[in-house]
C-alpha cells in the first residue's frame, strides 16, 4: 500500500484536532536506526523486542507502517499488534513518532497533505487504508481525545448529543415531531449514559443546557471523552489527554482510563512515564527516528526491558 493523502474526506468528526503536534517536521536528517540524541547509547534493534506475544484478540494490527512528511521519515517500519479491551500506552522523546503513530489508526494523518503512509493498519482484520473504506465510519468506531480540550461551544447536551445526530442516530426538531420519530427521551438516556461513563454525570447533571466552555480544563477534558463515548466506539485514542491538567483532573482522567478498558480498546501516548506505569496493560516505546524500539508487558518495559536505550530513557538518563 501506498497513500499520498490529502483531507478529502466529509468531516462528521466528533472532535476537532487543534493539538500541536512537535513531531511534525522534526525527523529530518534520520538515515538509519542507530541514529541517536545527546545521552543516548547506539544499538541494533532486534524483533524480538517488538514481537509481543498476548492470548486476548487483536483489535489492531500493524504491519510494516512507515509515515514521511514530506521528505522527513517520522515512523520507520513499524508493526505491532494491539489487543482488545485493554491499555496500551506508547511513550517515547518528543519527536520519535508516537503522535504519528497514534493518528495512523484511524487516518487523522489524512489531514495533513504532506503525509505519505505506507504500511498496514488493519481493524478487526478489516484494512483501513483501503480506498473504499467510509473514513466517517471509521472513526466512529475508532475515537480519538486530543491533548487540549476541545468541547464545542454549545450546551453540554449538545455537546454529547451532536456526533450521533450527525450519524442519524438521533432524530429531534419539528420535523421529527411531526413525522412521530422525535428521539428526545433517547436523546436524555444517551447524554446521561455517556455523562456516567466519562465520570462526570453527578458534577453537570443540574446544569446541562450551560455552555461547555464554562466546565473547568479537567470537566471540559472528561467532557470530550463523553463526546467520543457517545457514538459507541470499539477503541478510544488519547494523544496525552492529561498532560494540561492539575494532578486531582489527572487522577480522575487516570481512573477513567482503567474503568473504560474494561469495554473499549485503549491506546494512550503520554509523556508521563509513572502514569503509563499506572495505568497500562502493555507498553510501547518509541526512540529517536521514529523506530519502535521495544513492546512488551508494562512490568516488564519498566522493571527489565531488553534494550539498553530504553532502559537509559526509563531511568532518565536522555530524553
Amino acid at each position: 500500500m501506498n497513500n499520498q493523502i490529502g483531507d478529502t474526506d466529509t468531516d462528521t468528526d466528533v472532535s476537532t484536532d487543534t493539538s500541536t503536534d512537535s513531531e511534525l517536521g522534526t525527523t529530518a536528517g534520520v538515515e538509519t536506526s542507530t541514529t541517536t540524541t545527546a545521552g543516548e547509547s547506539e544499538e541494533q534493534v532486534r524483533d524480538e523486542w517488538t514481537d509481543y506475544r498476548f492470548d486476548a484478540p487483536a483489535k489492531l494490527s500493524v504491519e510494516d507502517l512507515d509515515v514521511w512528511y514530506g521528505d522527513d521519515h517520522a515512523l520507520k517500519d513499524v508493526s505491532m499488534e494491539i489487543p482488545e479491551e485493554s491499555v496500551t500506552a506508547l511513550i517515547g522523546p518528543s519527536g520519535c513518532g508516537k503522535s504519528t503513530y497514534l493518528r495512523c489508526l484511524n487516518r487523522m494523518n489524512d489531514r495533513i497533505k504532506a503525509a505519505r503512509i505506507e504500511g498496514s493498519v488493519e481493524l478487526d482484520g478489516m484494512e483501513i487504508y483501503d480506498p473504499n473504506t467510509n473514513l466517517v465510519e471509521l472513526r466512529k468506531r475508532i475515537g480519538m481525545v486530543f491533548q487540549s480540550p476541545n468541547p464545542f461551544p454549545k450546551s453540554i447536551r449538545d455537546n454529547i448529543s451532536y456526533g450521533p445526530r450527525k450519524h442519524g442516530d438521533i432524530n429531534k426538531g419539528l420535523l421529527a415531531r411531526l413525522f412521530g420519530r422525535d428521539d428526545s427521551e433517547k436523546e436524555a438516556e444517551l447524554v446521561e449514559r455517556s455523562l456516567r461513563q466519562a465520570a462526570l454525570w453527578d458534577e453537570v447533571n443540574d446544569r446541562l443546557d450551560d455552555n461547555a466552555l464554562g466546565l473547568s480544563g479537567g470537566q471540559q477534558q472528561r467532557l470530550c471523552i463523553a463526546r467520543c463515548l457517545a457514538v459507541d466506539p470499539e477503541v478510544i485514542l488519547m494523544d496525552e489527554p492529561a498532560s494540561a491538567l492539575d494532578p486531582i483532573a489527572t487522577s480522575k482522567i487516570e481512573d477513567l482510563v482503567t474503568e473504560l478498558a474494561e469495554d473499549y480498546t485503549v491506546v494512550i501516548v503520554t509523556h508521563n512515564m509513572q502514569q503509563a506505569a499506572r495505568i497500562s496493560d502493555q507498553t510501547a516505546v518509541f526512540l529517536t527516528g521514529g523506530e519502535l524500539v521495544e513492546y512488551d508487558d508494562t512490568d516488564k518495559i519498566f522493571e527489565n526491558p531488553e534494550s539498553q536505550r530504553v532502559e537509559d530513557y526509563i531511568t532518565g538518563k536522555f530524553g
